[in-house]
């Protein structure tokens, strides 16, 4: 059985090479990401490594293929070492960096990029997801901070927590064309752009270019580098077996 990590657009095409096959499960962490996969064969929840061990055991799991987000470390540094107290094959795919200026603000980590938002003045778009709004929220200030998240529930619900005013949200799913950047951050008069780099399935580049026509500042939140294949068709070719079995 094939364990397939991660609700992201390379999870989605390896799924639908997978056509009618029943010999794979895939997971996910929130009710929101099942949009993304086509397939019934899936399980929404977050899992813990023990939870991993449990879950790889009872669907008799030989294969781990991580294609989870490039921050998702946690899931992939349990899913490493599940496969390595299992012995169970592990497949990691890493999305290839994206090649930018040197004049951009390039941040190391989330701590470092709460320390330099501390210091600014302006109107700040993040594009980084829900889950470190509460964290953004302490360093915000007299800023103003607009959020762009995922249209779901929990991500809604994460800017309820913290008391996101409806006009600071947009809750719209991506990745973007550079003019459709463009006319988010001029529409509401942008002056820092907070992103990862999440590679070209993330719609890096466009966004850093938009940036660059406009004026607006890009701060991107870098990530270590990681061991695995940068070519998904490499992974594709290894499965090819599972794949084209009769």
């Amino acid at each position: 059985m094939i364990w397939i990590i991660g609700g992201t657009s390379e999870a989605r095409e390896l799924i639908d090479k997978l056509g009618d096959r029943t010999d794979y499960i895939a997971t996910i962490a929130t009710e929101g990401g099942s949009e993304f996969l086509n397939t019934q064969n899936i399980y929404i929840g977050r899992l813990n490594k023990e939870g991993m061990i449990r879950f790889a055991k009872n669907n008799n799991i030989d294969t781990i293929v991580d294609l989870s987000h490039p921050y998702a470390k946690v899931v992939s540094d349990n899913a490493r070492a599940v496969s390595g107290e299992l012995g169970i094959k592990y497949l990691r795919y890493v999305r290839s960096k994206t090649e930018y200026n040197d004049d951009l603000i390039n941040l190391n980590s989330y701590e470092e990029c709460y320390k330099y938002l501390s210091k600014i003045k302006g109107t700040v778009l993040f594009t980084t997801g829900s889950k470190n709004i509460g964290d953004f929220e302490k360093v915000r200030g007299n800023n103003r901070f607009i959020y762009r998240i995922l249209p779901a529930m929990e991500s809604l619900e994460i800017c309820r927590k913290y008391n996101i005013h409806m006009r600071d949200i947009i809750a719209l799913l991506g990745p973007f064309s550079k003019d459709f950047n463009k006319i988010m951050l001029s529409t509401y008069n942008v002056d820092y752009c907070v992103m990862k780099d999440s590679g070209s399935a993330g719609g890096t580049l466009e966004k850093i270019q938009a940036c660059e026509e406009l004026g607006v500042k890009p701060i991107i939140i870098g990530r270590e580098d990681e061991k695995g294949f940068t070519v998904l068709e490499d992974i594709f070719s290894l499965l090819s077996p599972v794949l084209h079995k009769d």
